[in-house]
């Protein structure tokens, strides 16, 4: 360990060690990882990681708040409303699945991990839900002519789950990031078409 490591301010150290910790959580999972396999990854002492991040859980739970901020962060920064619908929900669809497939660990740890521990189900519950709300904005924004009494939020949910299954597949490395969006593209789309017009 060099002895100028420990000249790191404090806020550059602590997204060290939450890289580290995402990168060892998403290939061991939460109950394998230990304290000790993180601080190596990181490269500092245990002490010090448990001077940082009190706790195992502690640490997991600051991963999964910074990983989901940034997920949500980087779809809802590209959505852009003033397009036309199809191409606004195609360039949705690939930031969603490029980020997955360039966050590879990150997507494990808030869609893998996290959901296997009823300790953190709240947390990625409370995320998700962000994300179906930004969804449902996003179809009743780009729907023309909805069905009377459409219900967006629920769309949105059926939405959100089929593209985490396609999601997994992608971080999962089985399947390429432009067919996936293709498949969604083609699936959302119908939906959000609405009904034809009247002329």
């Amino acid at each position: 360990m060099a002895g100028g490591t420990k000249r790191l301010p404090r806020a550059v150290r602590e997204q060290q060690m939450l890289d580290a910790a995402v990168e060892v959580f998403s290939v061991n999972g939460y109950h394998e990882t230990s304290m000790d396999a993180i601080a190596a990854k990181a490269e500092i002492s245990k002490p010090m990681l448990y001077l940082y991040y009190g706790s195992k859980e502690d640490l997991f739970g600051a991963c999964l708040n910074r990983e989901l901020g940034r997920f949500i962060e980087a779809v809802r920064a590209d959505v852009d409303f003033t397009l036309p619908p199809r191409d606004m929900l195609r360039k949705t669809i690939l930031t969603f699945l490029s980020y997955i497939d360039a966050n590879r660990a990150s997507w494990i740890v808030l869609y893998t991990q996290a959901t296997s521990s009823q300790a953190f189900a709240h947390t990625v519950r409370d995320g998700r839900e962000r994300i179906i709300d930004l969804v449902a904005r996003l179809l009743s924004t780009g729907t023309r002519n909805p069905e009377p009494g459409t219900d967006f939020h629920m769309m949105a949910i059926a939405l959100v789950g089929a593209g985490e299954a396609v999601a997994a597949r992608v971080s999962a490395g089985d399947v390429d990031v432009d067919e996936a969006a293709e498949l969604l593209i083609n699936l959302f789309w119908r939906g959000l078409k609405g009904k034809p017009e009247n002329r």
